[in-house]
């Protein structure tokens, strides 16, 4: 456990210690004593989760090329687009392209980074990068271990529909989807 003490400006706030509880692979979570905007003294956990990528793969036919997996943290299968955790001093590009091959068996001749989303704000630190997979051409997948993925192609309006009805969730997925679709109008 890393203890961190000392008056620190953060925003309006000002973090007076900070203990890292936890470090892993994957998740760090760390507690800083504070004293919020409004004077009062407080805590605010903060939990980091391993920078990621998430990749839509749209075929010519305008399908896309999504995973179906149980994940652990909802309790549930999750119909999402490819997704992973960017290695210590991976290129994230790079971690894009194996993870497309990985999941879904598929390499992308056109790889187009189209932003970073940052999908918890309050107190979760998680950037993820978004890219869309083009010109599409079929591998040999080679997933993880814990990896137990059903591939699921539909059209990307089909998607989008699931989108809106709730029934696609997983945030990253759902703004790739609805970028497609806008740039496809």
């Amino acid at each position: 456990m890393k203890v961190k003490t000392g008056m620190k400006p953060y925003g309006p706030w000002k973090i007076t210690d900070t203990q890292e509880i936890y470090q892993d692979s994957f998740v760090t979570l760390k507690v800083d004593q504070v004293i919020r905007p409004d004077g009062l003294p407080g805590q605010h956990v903060v939990v980091g989760i391993k920078p990621g990528v998430c990749v839509l793969a749209l075929d010519d036919q305008s399908n896309v090329h999504l995973t179906k997996e149980f994940h652990y943290a909802v309790g549930r299968d999750s119909v999402e687009a490819v997704s992973g955790g960017i290695e210590p001093g991976e290129d994230p590009d790079i971690t894009a392209v194996r993870e497309l091959q990985e999941e879904l068996g598929l390499k992308s001749r056109r790889m187009t980074y189209l932003t970073t989303l940052d999908p918890f704000t309050s107190c979760m630190v998680s950037p993820t990068r978004l890219y869309l997979a083009t010109d599409l051409m079929e591998v040999a997948d080679d997933p993880e271990g814990t990896e137990q993925i059903e591939t699921v192609v539909m059209p990307l309006v089909d998607a989008v529909q699931k989108v809106l009805r709730g029934e696609i969730t997983h945030a990253p997925t759902c703004v790739l989807l609805l970028r497609a679709q806008l740039e496809q109008n």
